[in-house]
């Protein structure tokens, strides 16, 4: 049984092939991650556990600056992937999960528990979408809005990691 769908994708029904072989829609599906039949959005917050290894190696301005260009970057990938499969914020855009999983992280040290805490926190935010969250989904259109939720939910799961951790 595969983790991937293999049929076509959004309103235009692209296909995996399509997705994965179109460098901007690679991103947008987070390396992949968002082709999972289930739980997109999850997967992409796994894809987004590597780049976080990566750069949680550098120094806080290498990460500060990483995770401002993934999130303003994220506006025009998200946007544009989202025009070119014809529905706004389709489930397998993820890289709005990777943004918001950095955000999350920014403002605290590596350890494997918070990490994981981290991880649970961005998600239950990106799901549950307390106020304002929920009204930033529903009101917000465009790359911006696909965005801005996940920015939201990782800075709430960010502030309340700090005062756990």
């Amino acid at each position: 049984m595969s983790i991937l769908h293999n049929r076509h994708h959004g309103r235009n029904k692209l296909s995996p092939k399509q997705i994965l072989s179109d460098p901007v829609l690679f991103l947008a599906f987070g390396f992949g991650s968002g082709l999972a039949k289930k739980a997109p959005g999850t997967f992409g917050t796994i894809a987004a556990v590597p780049v976080y290894w990566l750069i949680v190696q550098t120094n806080s301005i290498v990460y500060s600056l990483v995770t401002i260009a993934v999130t303003i970057f994220g506006v025009w990938i998200c946007g544009w992937a989202a025009e070119k499969l014809g529905e706004h914020d389709f489930g397998g855009i993820v890289w709005d999960e990777i943004a918001g999983f950095l955000i999350t992280m920014w403002w605290v040290p590596f350890a494997w528990k918070t990490l994981v805490l981290g991880f649970l926190l961005f998600r239950v935010f990106d799901i549950l979408k307390p106020w304002p969250i929920k009204w930033v989904d529903q009101q917000v259109r465009g790359g911006l809005g696909i965005m801005l939720d996940d920015v939201l939910a990782g800075i709430f799961a960010g502030i309340l990691l700090v005062f756990i951790d």
